[in-house]
């Protein structure tokens, strides 16, 4: 038997540094995306959501720093300027309510306070309320929404009562009840202290069955996975699995509710300091400010403009962020 005329050559070896190589490129392709990347990456998508989160960052920004931003201006939000004032009826000299290079969103009628400087200022009230208004409802309504949902039964229906009690309250007239007879001084606080304690307080209260709800539901839905079935087995407690199963799958729709009941709590700080329940003169306040500007909206328009728009602004731009998180947390979403 003759030979082949070629004989099979074998196949070069591939060197160390080409191993390497294919080894990194293999845990490249399958390297993993945590869930919080996951979200950051869809939230990075939406233009409208990162605008709305730029301008939040923004009012943040204004109000921590509104001391340093009015002296930078030049101006004071109590300070009177009554030489800008025309005397016979009241309102701001020149075009728009006094709009200058001095004076940047004008002055305010009778008095000449600086609109810019009460502006800057009364985005602390707002923000303030906003946010600590949602801390104490989150708190209330992580807790009893997560006993009701897990334990069931008589816990159930007993949260679940007082819940339905509380959202057929009048929150309102309330509140406004209450600060006719509230002390000036309480707890340490006198003043527009008092009355912010007791806003942050009373819409916080109230609001806590609005997110108690949407934790009671998710609860149950998720006291059923498999997961939380494998722990049982395995003997583990219930406080375990409270803290361990379930609160850490509740952690984005809480996120999501918070973004998004932020801005009712602004709107209803602004509504109860138009109603004079909120914050006591000469403490600026975007609600008060409006309140104020009845009197003028034919003779000084822009005095019940500038605040109005602060205020569409600020609701708009969390309600543009709160949906862009929720889409970005939901893995079911299309975005």
């Amino acid at each position: 038997m003759t030979a082949p005329l070629h004989e099979p050559t074998a196949e070069a070896a591939p060197s160390a540094a080409e191993e390497a190589a294919a080894v990194g490129a293999g845990a490249k392709a399958v390297q993993g995306r945590s869930l919080g990347r996951i979200a950051w990456e869809r939230l990075k998508r939406d233009r409208l959501a990162l605008a709305g989160g730029a301008v939040v960052l923004f009012l943040i920004v204004v109000a921590v720093l509104a001391p340093l931003i009015t002296n930078l201006v030049g101006q004071d939000p109590n300070t009177y300027h009554e030489d800008l004032i025309d005397p016979l009826f009241g309102t701001p000299t020149g075009s728009f309510g006094g709009i200058s290079g001095e004076h940047l969103l004008g002055v305010e009628p009778v008095n000449g306070r600086d609109i810019f400087a009460r502006i800057v200022y009364g985005a602390r009230i707002s923000l303030l309320v906003g946010f600590l208004s949602a801390m104490v409802a989150v708190a209330i309504g992580t807790v009893l929404g997560v006993l009701a949902g897990f334990f069931g039964g008589w816990v159930d229906a007993a949260i679940s009562r007082v819940m339905d009690g509380l959202l057929a309250f009048p929150q309102l007239l309330f509140i406004i009840a209450l600060v006719s007879v509230m002390p000036d001084n309480m707890l340490g606080l006198s003043g527009t202290g008092v009355r912010l304690f007791m806003m942050i307080t009373v819409i916080g209260f109230f609001g806590w069955p609005y997110i108690g709800r949407v934790v009671r539901g998710q609860t149950l839905s998720l006291r059923e996975r498999e997961y939380v079935e494998a722990a049982r087995s395995l003997g583990a407690g219930r406080f375990y699995i409270l803290f361990k199963e379930l609160l850490p799958n509740l952690v984005a729709p809480i996120i999501v509710y918070t973004t998004m009941m932020i801005p009712t709590n602004i709107l209803t700080e602004a509504a109860l300091s138009f109603l004079g329940v909120g914050v006591k003169p000469p403490t600026a306040s975007w609600g008060q400010m409006l309140s104020s500007a009845i009197d003028y909206y034919e003779s000084d328009p822009t005095y019940m403009v500038i605040p109005g728009v602060a205020i569409f602004i600020t609701v708009l731009a969390f309600n543009l962020f709160g949906d862009g998180v929720r889409d970005a947390l939901d893995p079911k979403g299309t975005r």
